[in-house]
């Protein structure tokens, strides 16, 4: 008797909480962020002028083209991959994440060969999980000289262009001075 009363309690918590927690909850947190906070419960897409969906601000995305400046690089095969998010399990003291690391700087030192400044860490590891937008601002900078050459527009232009994409860390504590790739790329583009 005492193990079938048991089980009643057992099916009736999990029911409940099954409820609350399955139905109630979730559907409270999306009609929140419906009415609070619409763009970016959509997924914060960025559209052109044209109202063509282009990328979304907190997903990162793969440029290649000089003229632009360059993503991190993503650890989820060719380009990001929202499909499947991750890091890289290479061991930082492995020889093909070695080699993953001079075939970065190779690439960097061929299209800005005369940059001299040591080049940014972010500008040569992924990211924890393979699709961070964001570069520091010191990955920006580095680009800038390589972005002028290939667009013909000024260093000082390009930089006043990345401190308008800079965002800086909440209250000036929480988090890191950083880039958004895409936004600049797409204030870029309607520069050239």
């Amino acid at each position: 008797m005492k193990i079938m009363k048991d089980i009643k309690k057992a099916s009736l918590i999990f029911l409940i909480m099954t409820v609350i927690t399955g139905i109630i909850y979730p559907f409270t947190i999306t009609g929140f962020a419906q009415i609070f906070m619409q763009n970016k419960a959509n997924g914060s897409i960025i559209t052109n002028k044209d109202n063509e969906k282009i990328g979304s601000k907190y997903i990162g995305q793969t440029f290649t083209d000089s003229k632009y400046f360059w993503s991190r690089p993503s650890a989820v095969g060719k380009g990001y991959d929202t499909y499947s998010s991750s890091g890289t399990n290479f061991s930082p003291t492995g020889k093909d994440y070695k080699n993953l690391i001079n075939d970065r700087i190779a690439l960097l030192t061929q299209y800005n060969p005369d940059n001299k400044e040591k080049i940014p860490v972010d500008l040569i590891t992924a990211s924890g999980s393979g699709l961070d937008p964001h570069i520091s601002l010191a990955a920006a900078k580095y680009q800038i000289s390589r972005v002028s050459k290939f667009t013909n527009i000024s260093e000082d232009k390009l930089l006043n262009l990345v401190q308008k994409h800079t965002d800086t860390p909440f209250l000036g504590i929480w988090g890191e001075v950083k880039v958004n790739v895409l936004e600049l790329n797409l204030d870029l583009d309607k520069m050239i």
